[in-house]
């Protein structure tokens, strides 16, 4: 769209479970949601349909080669430049694609959220901010074992399984290492209300200064009291 600012590129990463979903539902309600195109890395898998169901769950899905983030990086520019682009829709029970999209317009918000985004030196480049949220390990391995059990109807020997021989290693490996990559570091998520109102007061005073306040946003007052 010609005469308009890019929007502004939010990239939200951390391992599983440790609540980047929760900042990403802060952001949207003090931002506004009709203000905010939101993409997660988990939709972009890769099909698996063409191996046997068994063999499936023997792929390492917490590795950077299990996404196409290719499409993601396509993705994010055309909502870049304002154009609409069609989000595909995963199945975890299967390891699969759908045949349905979503159907995702542009905003001047794109919010990013996923363990690995900060892995790919292409995908961090298109981040205007980036936010890790760090979490203890027991408390992220119970908030996914709790998820993979109702959501996606793994049994709970599985889930500790891919635990132990996957997740663990991987993270280890590529997610805690994007740490350092991060603007911002955020302890115990969306419930540290601090470090929540400092990311939605930039966030607006960024959008304010971009658009020249055509939308509106409401920067967050906040004051911090260091103890000694």
């Amino acid at each position: 769209m010609i005469g308009r600012s890019p929007p502004l590129v939010i990239g939200i990463a951390g391992g599983t479970g440790s609540g980047k979903t929760t900042i990403a539902d802060v952001v949207l309600g003090r931002i506004g949601a009709e203000h905010i195109a939101l993409l997660s890395h988990d939709a972009y898998y890769r099909d698996l349909n063409d191996l046997p169901l068994p063999q499936r769950d023997t792929v390492n899905f917490d590795h950077p080669d299990s996404l196409d983030t290719d499409l993601l990086i396509v993705h994010l520019e055309r909502l870049k430049h304002w154009e609409t682009v069609e989000v595909p829709i995963y199945d975890f029970s299967r390891h699969e694609r759908t045949q349905e999209t979503n159907l995702v317009e542009p905003h001047p918000v794109i919010l990013v959220e996923g363990i690995l985004i900060f892995a790919e030196a292409r995908l961090r480049d298109l981040f205007d901010v980036k936010i890790y949220v760090d979490t203890p390990p027991d408390i992220r391995f119970i908030r996914r074992l709790q998820r993979d059990i109702q959501e996606r109807g793994r049994s709970m020997e599985s889930v500790i399984q891919q635990y132990e021989s996957t997740v663990r290693p991987m993270h280890e490996e590529f997610v805690e290492t994007s740490k350092r990559f991060a603007d911002v570091i955020i302890p115990e998520g969306g419930l540290n209300t601090v470090a929540m109102d400092m990311v939605v007061a930039r966030i607006s005073n960024l959008l304010n200064s971009q658009e020249g306040g055509e939308y509106g946003f409401t920067t967050v007052q906040f004051s911090a009291k260091n103890d000694h």
